[in-house]
């Protein structure tokens, strides 16, 4: 198939690129920045933002298929970046898809979609839309979920998949992160025994090629969301020591109230929005409320539907994050 991939170039963008490449397909991307690796692999890559909209009809002339991956993430408070990635972006995908006759749509979404503020545990996708959200990127988020599931049809079968904290090597994204906030002394969990899932990398890229099978052949999938995780939820405090040991640091984790973080967050909040910086805050309501609470989820309906099975234990890419 003539595969095209948004945000290509990014940590879950190359792994599901590869995947693709491996089996035959051919594969395109959009990323807003030149990658010369992949085009040393065979892949087209087409420079542009997701939400122009003419880069994303010239990215989308002439395929099968595409995998929408591209997104602006984290706990940023300034909407219109997010609205113009996550929103227009998907928009400007989906209106590529009908011109251009694409039949088949994989969504890369996210599980703080559904998040409300208290506990997750063992959820399935039956969970709603909460009535508010805390920062922009799960609102986004939502809205794009939204319109790419009410985008299914006969004319083009799309899903979602919400895959939870992807980590592995090459991750540029949370583990960088992770490790700054240890070395500065700012890794502070208000709830350290509280579960969690992730998933690791090979297997959320494997996911997505999965449901993309799933659509162009049975299409049990099509119109429906999937909760993507390792199947391997872990205490929050127990999984980020883990990944810091494999990326040889010495974990330096402390504890906080949660409601002392979170009346920090909200402070900090107000002397950003009042500042009016459009940098990502060093705290936010979001990130109390995700490390305050347990969230892993029930995975059984991407086992039944796109016949996933994570084939990379949490132990097993410890190993690899460790030897990359």
């Amino acid at each position: 198939m003539r595969i095209l991939v948004t945000g290509g170039g990014g940590f879950l963008g190359q792994a599901i690129v590869r995947r693709l490449l491996d089996r035959g397909d051919t594969v395109s991307t959009i990323n807003r920045s030149d990658y010369p690796g992949l085009v040393k692999l065979g892949v087209t890559c087409h420079r542009g933002d997701i939400a122009d909209r003419q880069a994303v009809m010239a990215a989308a002339d002439g395929v099968d298929a595409v995998i929408h991956v591209a997104a602006k993430a984290g706990p940023g408070l300034y909407a219109p970046d997010f609205v113009a990635a996550n929103v227009v972006g998907t928009g400007n995908v989906l209106e590529a898809c009908r011109k251009h006759g694409v039949r088949f749509l994989v969504h890369t979404s996210s599980p703080s979609v559904v998040h409300a503020g208290g506990d997750i545990d063992g959820d399935d996708e039956s969970l709603p839309y909460p009535d508010h959200f805390p920062a922009p990127y799960p609102a986004t988020k939502a809205e794009a979920e939204r319109l790419v599931l009410a985008a299914n049809g006969d004319a083009l079968k799309a899903c979602a998949l919400r895959p939870h904290l992807i980590w592995g090597p090459g991750d540029n994204q949370l583990l960088p992160r992770l490790i700054e906030r240890n070395r500065a002394g700012r890794l502070k969990l208000p709830a350290p025994e509280k579960l969690i899932d992730t998933v690791y990398i090979d297997n959320a890229a494997e996911a997505h090629v999965q449901a993309l099978d799933n659509l162009t052949g049975s299409a049990t999938a099509a119109g429906k969301v999937y909760f993507i995780s390792n199947g391997e939820p872990k205490p929050v405090g127990e999984m980020l020591s883990m990944m810091l040991e494999a990326a040889g640091e010495k974990p330096r984790l402390g504890a906080v109230s949660p409601a002392v973080a979170m009346v920090a967050a909200t402070l900090v909040e107000w002397f950003w929005r009042a500042a009016r910086r459009s940098s990502d805050p060093p705290l936010s309501r979001f990130v109390v409320e995700h490390l305050a609470t347990a969230h892993w989820f029930d995975i059984s309906a991407a086992r039944r539907d796109l016949g996933y099975a994570p084939k990379v234990s949490i132990e097993e890419g410890l190993r690899r994050l460790a030897n990359s």
